[in-house]
């Protein structure tokens, strides 16, 4: 690895990951606190249903399986699971099943995708970003794809405790994670790249409604809001109105 070569890695896995959290966290707050009227996914159902429905489901059932299944297999420690399963099982299992939910997101996409592009009406209504945005994870979604060949050569579960050990250097402050990836093969390099530009980009896109969707899970565990009855003050002998009963 020439001069420039190693410059670019440890840009890329040392500080990189520190500025597109930043970005990620501080965007999203400013965005929501200055420009609430643009926190939305913008949806082009009203338009044409059509392919939306069938694209929709698939893309965010897939989706949502990749984030949590990358969240929890990325940040989980060795230590927690090596009693009920090894390496390289849960290596194969994050195969099998990250290819499975990848591929139903890569077709949702891919319809999305297409009816953005080739539907008029849509095309018309639609945001560049938006499109950009979606062009993005789709090509994200193929180079994770272009992973799983790499990720079976290597069925000792070596490359996973790679990428995990890097994932918690990053999530801990600690120094030392970059080092350990210049063997890996360019596909996860490229994918890890893009998948933290996602997160850079993200307040500047429509992906911002994602806080919404989480938000809507806090919004089932409030505390109830309890509304209590007030009496006027009426002159003596004036039938008091009925009020309304306490409730929840």
């Amino acid at each position: 690895m020439n001069t420039l070569q190693s410059y670019l890695h440890t840009f890329f896995f040392s500080a990189y990951p520190y500025i597109c959290m930043v970005v990620f966290l501080m965007g999203s707050l400013a965005r929501f606190d200055r420009d609430q009227y643009t926190w939305k996914s913008d949806s082009s159902q009203m338009l044409r249903t059509g392919t939306l429905r069938w694209g929709s489901n698939l893309f965010h059932i897939g989706i949502l399986f990749l984030f949590f299944g990358h969240t929890v297999g990325l940040l989980t420690p060795h230590w927690m699971y090596e009693p009920f399963i090894t390496p390289a099982q849960k290596q194969l299992l994050a195969v099998v099943a990250g290819g499975v939910a990848g591929f139903i997101c890569f077709i949702g996409l891919t319809l999305l995708i297409h009816r953005r592009i080739f539907d008029p009406r849509i095309r018309l209504t639609s945001h560049r970003t938006d499109l950009a945005i979606l062009i993005i994870l789709w090509v994200q979604l193929t180079l994770g794809l272009i992973t799983l060949p790499y990720s079976l050569a290597h069925a000792d579960g070596g490359v996973m405790l790679i990428l995990a050990d890097w994932a918690q250097r990053v999530f801990t402050f600690r120094v030392g994670g970059a080092e350990e990836l210049i063997g890996l093969a360019w596909p996860y390099k490229v994918h890890m790249v893009l998948g933290m530009t996602i997160f850079l980009l993200f307040p500047f896109s429509r992906l911002v409604h994602v806080w919404s969707g989480f938000a809507t899970v806090a919004y089932l565990f409030r505390s109830p809001q309890v509304v209590r009855s007030r009496r006027l003050n009426l002159p003596p002998g004036h039938n008091q109105p009925r009020q309304p009963e306490a409730g929840v």
